[in-house]
């Protein structure tokens, strides 16, 4: 027998996310839609670390951090179920106690100084491997790092980095052996914004605020060498494939919290002496559109069960990832056309996740990189379009 229920655990903890949603986050939206308009941040950095310590003490910290680390350690299932409350509202809220999973690799030293601080909330991380000319290949990295003694110079740009304009410290991805280049070549830096690096904001049709960085001349010690070297591209990828179905995830959120919006104006919006909901147009619109929130979930959480049964996920995360990005996209595009004016105005949330979600098709894996890791997955053997039942 096939189970699709949740625990109760897992409802539990669903449960108080979805409450922390509707009264802790829901109420800020018209506020962040007015700062948004005006160029301003949605959330201050004091806000959203207010709004992280008020989830802490409801013991929601470090979702999937490590206990030992002070996290909760859930899982990948129970991590996807909370993006999916999360991604309910368009306020850029995230629960503290995290950091990226490569950090985890560091020594005890970097530990101190890095991962553990970032864990509090002390210090603030990025990743640094895209390049103008190294987005989807990123073994095409060109930023440079070369043995001076006991440290290591760095120069090179780096770009669409998210939080590099907010971050304290970087984990910069520089080839150290032009020979061996990805096979061997590329180094991890932990290297602080004191050292000497620049940013600079990228304008985007979106909220989302990457930055530039520029690395010129910039001297590393040989201690803040995260891993070995040469091993770098190894955690770039470990980087990237931590959690690809975490991005749809939180896409269910804000297709199920659109669709209700566009059910709702067509129940209340008339053309020619009735609601626009008994037009067979709009009827359609809100039926594919409900299909596909569905079929997403479950796409999603299969993902995720196989990440917590310690399978190999990286076949059902892209088409998690690959079937997110559009079918978000195209459910976002029909709410949009079912507010008509309105829908197009910035006095709705509609338009804003509109550019949010447009995203969802290019970061951390566009459309085309996910159809060309599933078709030579299977080409190759690797996977079966029978799928898990074999």
């Amino acid at each position: 027998m096939v189970d699709f229920s949740l625990t109760d655990e897992q409802r539990e903890v669903r449960d108080w996310v979805r409450t922390f949603v509707r009264k802790e986050i829901l109420p800020l939206e018209p506020e962040v839609l007015r700062r948004e308009r005006t160029g301003r941040p949605g959330l201050e950095p004091s806000e959203l670390r207010e709004l992280q310590l008020k989830a802490k003490e409801s013991g929601f910290w470090g979702v999937l951090t490590p206990e030992e680390y002070g996290g909760m350690n859930l899982g990948g299932v129970m991590a996807a179920l909370l993006e999916a409350e999360l991604g309910r509202s368009f306020v850029p809220f995230r629960f503290g106690g995290s950091a990226d999973n490569i950090l985890f690799f560091a020594n005890e030293e970097q530990k101190e100084t890095y991962l553990k601080p970032t864990i509090a909330g002390d210090r603030k991380s990025c990743f640094a491997i895209t390049e103008p000319g190294a987005g989807s290949d990123a073994r095409a990295i060109r930023t440079s790092a070369r043995q001076d003694g006991d440290d290591w110079i760095i120069n090179g740009e780096k770009t669409f980095i998210t939080g590099g304009n907010e971050a304290d410290f970087t984990m910069v991805f520089a080839v150290t052996d032009k020979e061996k280049g990805a096979n061997g070549g590329v180094t991890c830096f932990l290297v602080d914004r004191d050292a000497g690096w620049k940013s600079h904001p990228i304008d985007t049709m979106g909220e989302w605020g990457p930055a530039a960085l520029t690395f010129d001349n910039v001297r590393v010690p040989a201690r803040n060498i995260l891993g070995e070297v040469g091993r770098g591209f190894e955690l770039a990828m470990r980087w990237i494939g931590q959690g690809r179905y975490l991005l749809p995830a939180r896409a269910i959120g804000s297709c199920e919290r659109l669709l209700e919006m566009g059910i709702d104006y067509a129940r209340t919006r008339e053309t020619f002496g009735q609601p626009i909901a008994e037009r067979q147009a709009i009827q359609w619109m809100i039926a594919d559109s409900a299909v596909e929130i569905e079929a997403l979930r479950w796409l999603v959480l299969h993902a995720a069960w196989q990440v917590d049964q310690g399978m190999d996920s990286r076949q059902a995360q892209s088409m998690a990832k690959l079937y997110g990005g559009i079918k978000a996209n195209e459910i976002v595009d029909r709410v949009l056309q079912i507010h008509g004016g309105m829908g197009y105005t910035r006095e709705l949330p509609v338009e804003r996740w509109y550019r949010e979600l447009r995203l969802l098709r290019i970061y951390e894996g566009t459309d085309e990189i996910q159809r060309r890791t599933i078709a030579r997955n299977l080409l190759k053997g690797h996977a079966s379009v029978s799928g898990t039942l074999g």
